[in-house]
Formats: structure tokens, sequence, C-alpha cells
């Protein structure tokens, strides 16, 4: 049931955005009720959350063993700057008044949307390949690479050039980390 609801919500955003999704809408598109809505998710924020996240699941790119931390870097980011060609992005800001009015903030829409799985497991070849110091590796130094990428989309609503990719890894991410 629980996926049915959120494949109606993502249905309703997708074709009302996130103005125009209601608890009714969503409980009559799979065919169950706003309590039972209610019940899992407390507001429509937090439904269109889970919404946002499940397809985020479901669209996740597998970024492979390729040998080096640069080359995987450089793909990830290509992933992830691609999707601002979807209306995702303007669901963000959509959702930035009811964020704040539940005390949130896109820190924490990013962190329940976005494991970051594949980001961790380049980091961590790249730690086992001895390409990168994972003492140099704090937290802030670690979300760079996906800030600045993520700060770009906003600022653009464009894909990143190549170049730009390549600047971040090549110029600012990796001299941060690297062994030497």
């Amino acid at each position: 049931m629980e996926d049915a609801i959120l494949e109606a919500a993502w249905a309703e955003l997708s074709e009302s955005g996130y103005a125009g999704l209601t608890m009714e809408n969503v409980a009559r598109r799979a065919g169950t009720s706003r309590p039972v809505l209610h019940r899992r998710w407390p507001s429509r924020t937090a439904l269109a959350t889970a919404a946002l996240a499940q397809r985020f699941a479901h669209a996740a790119p597998v970024i492979p063993d390729m040998g080096n931390v640069r080359d995987e870097l450089c793909l990830l980011l290509r992933h992830m700057s691609n999707r601002a060609n979807s209306g995702e992005l303007q669901l963000f800001f959509d959702m930035q008044k009811d964020l704040v009015a539940e005390r949130s903030s896109f820190t924490e829409l990013r962190n329940r949307i976005v494991e970051g799985n594949q980001y961790r497991a380049v980091l961590a070849r790249a730690v086992e390949r001895g390409e990168i110091d994972e003492n140099r590796l704090t937290s802030r130094i670690a979300s760079l690479p996906l800030d600045l990428v993520r700060h770009d989309l906003m600022m653009t609503f464009k894909p990143l050039t190549d170049e730009a990719i390549s600047e971040i890894v090549d110029n600012i991410f990796l001299p941060l980390v690297g062994i030497g």
C-alpha cells in the first residue's frame, strides 16, 4: 500500500506540482483515505519528501569501480547534474515555504531523500586504493563536490558542463583530500 500511495503522490506532483499536491487527491488516486495517509505522513511536505525519496532510489545510478576516483566522481557528478533537467529541482523550491513553517531545511530534506550510498562507495574505494587520505576527509570536505554541484544547479537551473565538473574534482576536491 505504501508504494501505491507514494506512486500516487509522485503522479500528483508530476501533474500538479507541489502547489497542487493535496492529501485528498493522493488518497483518491491511491484508493485509500486521508487518515491512512496522515498516520504515516503528517503533512504534505512529509508525503512529498517520501515520494521524492522513492523516486530518487529508483533512479539512483550505480557507479562502477572504474579503477580511479577521478573518473568515478566525474560520472557520479554528471548523473547528479543531469537531474537538473527534470522538474524535481523546482519541487525543492516550491517546498521551501512549508519547510520553513515546519522548522526544516534543504539540508534535512536532502538527507531524507538522498542517502548518498554511491558517493560513499566511491570514496571508500578511493581510500582503499590509496588515492585519498581518509584523515583529510572531514564531513564538510567530503560533501563539498556534491554541495558545489547542488549550488550550481540551484543558481542556474542548468546541468553543469564537463569542464565545471572537472574543475570541481581536479582543482578543488582532489587537492584537498589527496595523498601527500
